[in-house]
């Protein structure tokens, strides 16, 4: 049975966050995608656009100038210095604003499901889950205040993009921010192994906030109780659990197909 609609309760628990500051030093956007799409954002304040004679050229194939500010030429060796000689920067890095996050009664205006992540630490998962909302439609993704990463230029590597399409949310309190979805008419399916196979087609006339949790620990005791109904993936082959970020992926196409 639906959940009547309600205005959204202790949403000032669920805000938008400054991106994040390694070290406390400035939040450095790297690699072709995350780059791109920040150029492209009109909602983003670029500040320095860094790149290699190579990187400027690809960025112009995907991005037409002129740009919000005007690149500065660099050495690889001076991103390498900047961003780390492991980083996978392809010749590239942006310094921009952390984006203006709408409320949660105007991310729910938005239509498909949000994702909710219960302490949910590693931000390649947290990216990789954003690039499957945005691939799948969901409205939002709901971190938690503390115990989730900043988003840093890992973060939107892994995203490839998608931190500039899904609105990335913290809740103070998870318990009191799935109430809140709750009041406004979703349905809080939280995704653990303990419950019944997940069907896409049972939630065909619902909205829902999908609920993931971390790796190993899986959802906590509050974050389960929660939740309206506990669900599992349909896994045959002979592994017992998937990735949080192949997990998700996975419940997302079960609710766009059903």
């Amino acid at each position: 049975m639906r959940r009547p609609s309600r205005p959204v309760a202790n949403a000032a628990a669920v805000r938008g966050k400054p991106g994040g500051r390694p070290g406390g030093g400035e939040p450095w956007l790297y690699g072709l995608h995350a780059v791109t799409s920040a150029l492209a954002n009109p909602a983003r304040r670029v500040r320095r656009v860094l790149v290699t004679e190579e990187a400027e050229a690809a960025i112009g194939r995907v991005v037409p100038r002129p740009w919000a500010v005007g690149p500065e030429r660099v050495e690889r060796a001076k991103l390498d210095a900047l961003l780390g000689r492991e980083t996978v920067h392809q010749g590239m890095a942006l310094l921009a604003d952390p984006l203006p996050v709408p409320r949660l009664e105007e991310v729910l205006e938005r239509p498909g499901p949000v994702l909710v992540l219960d302490q949910v630490t590693d931000p390649r998962n947290v990216g990789a889950i954003l690039r499957s909302a945005a691939a799948f439609g969901a409205a939002a993704v709901v971190v938690q205040e503390r115990h989730a990463p900043e988003e840093t230029g890992a973060l939107a590597k892994a995203a490839s993009g998608a931190l500039e399409i899904v609105p990335l949310l913290r809740a103070v309190n998870l318990s009191r921010t799935l109430a809140a979805l709750k009041a406004a008419g979703l349905w809080v399916v939280g995704l653990d192994a303990g419950g019944g196979v997940l069907r896409g087609e049972d939630f065909a006339q619902r909205r829902v906030a999908l609920v993931l949790g971390a790796e190993g620990d899986g959802l906590r005791r509050l974050t389960r109780e929660g939740c309206d109904e506990i669900c599992g993936l349909h896994m045959p082959g002979q592994m017992e659990s998937l990735n949080v970020s192949v997990a998700a992926a996975v419940a997302l196409y079960e609710f766009a197909r059903g």
